[in-house]
């Protein structure tokens, strides 16, 4: 078979592609001298496009990016190009690089959020009027609002980036301003009260939640590698998120966490329980295996703890602001809190905490 026949044709010291994309014969020339490797080379590429096109995934942009001809199916492209199979391409080109419990909210909110709203729309016809407007009816918060919209945001920035669209329209949808909970810290009356009806396992991880600052994503995920207790330290390195295991949120996230007395105690008691049964520190103490997801702590532990004390409910991540304002009351330094915290600078501490800070005289 020769070249012309394989859909190659040599034009002087340049290489001419031949295929059929959408009906239309096109015509590529690459400028690269006929040798046997570049043939062999272009053989190849040209294989691999008229997979891609059978298949539908045939990019001629990326292929092509200053072909004329490419410019032409830009315009085309992006009148019959579905919002849905933009979606599901973008997922499914970018999969690999996400964690799993991301990978799960995206899907989440690609196919039961975002495709049966704006699936059937071409990739040309949204509107930032037409986001906002759904973005107003959804009945959710403005986070989840926002996170709702990220697998959208990052498909059109591509889309945009690619030059399959000329404007993106999502650069006009600003995420709503997230509405942050007051900090409801437990007083030592309080705490008191809490710990005196929890017992053996259940007390130990309340009382390390109090006292640590930990999320319990970080709690459940901690093991006895990293606690030094010689140092008076614990390294939290990993969290459970909806069963998986996971790096910490960021990289501030990964760090050095003094042991307070109250926490130290904690765990000196949890020995008993599971330093030589397990690596992980703090186990359910109804089955005496791991903790998986913080669910069954707050339904299980938490929310009878409080009843029992007679304390109005307040979710358990306040441990981690009583935590913070008790560290900050006694006039520790907010940078040194900040750290014990995870956070990337003390910004977030002056703005959630500042008034736990003693005012200099």
């Amino acid at each position: 078979m020769d070249a012309r026949q394989r859909g190659i044709t040599i034009r002087g010291n340049s290489i001419q592609l031949s295929f059929t994309f959408q009906g239309v014969r096109c015509r590529e020339t690459i400028p690269m001298p006929p040798t046997k490797t570049a043939l062999k080379e272009l053989g190849l590429k040209l294989q691999a496009i008229k997979h891609e096109i059978r298949i539908g995934t045939f990019d001629y942009f990326r292929h092509f990016p200053y072909s004329r001809k490419a410019k032409e199916f830009r315009k085309t492209r992006s009148d019959l190009y579905t919002i849905k199979e933009a979606l599901i391409n973008w997922l499914r080109h970018n999969q690999a690089k996400l964690q799993r419990s991301t990978l799960q909210d995206y899907n989440s909110a690609i196919y039961h959020h975002l495709i049966p709203i704006f699936g059937e729309l071409t990739i040309a016809e949204l509107t930032a009027s037409k986001v906002k407007e759904w973005l107003s009816e959804l009945p959710c918060s403005n986070k989840r609002k926002g996170n709702i919209l990220t697998p959208l945001r990052q498909t059109f920035e591509e889309l945009y980036h690619d030059e399959i669209i000329d404007k993106n329209p999502l650069t006009r949808v600003k995420n709503l301003p997230n509405k942050t909970r007051e900090p409801e810290p437990f007083t030592q009356e309080e705490i008191t009260k809490i710990l005196n009806e929890l017992t053996g396992q259940a007390k130990n991880l309340i009382q390390f939640a109090f006292y640590s600052g930990l999320r319990t994503s970080e709690l459940i995920a901690l093991r006895w590698q990293d606690v030094d207790f010689e140092n008076n330290r614990i390294f939290v390195r990993s969290a459970y998120v909806r069963g998986q295991l996971k790096s910490t949120k960021t990289k501030s996230g990964k760090r050095e966490v003094t042991l307070q007395p109250q926490a130290e105690e904690a765990l000196l008691n949890q020995q008993a329980f599971t330093k030589q049964l397990s690596e992980t520190v703090f186990h359910d103490p109804h089955t005496n295996q791991p903790w998986r997801n913080d669910q069954p702590i707050r339904k299980r532990i938490w929310i009878p703890a409080l009843k029992k004390a007679g304390i109005n409910y307040r979710n358990p991540y306040q441990t981690r602001h009583t935590f913070a304002s008790a560290l900050l009351s006694r006039g520790e330094n907010p940078l040194w809190v900040a750290s014990q915290m995870g956070h990337e600078d003390w910004s977030m501490i002056i703005k959630v905490y500042g008034r736990w800070i003693p005012q200099s005289k």
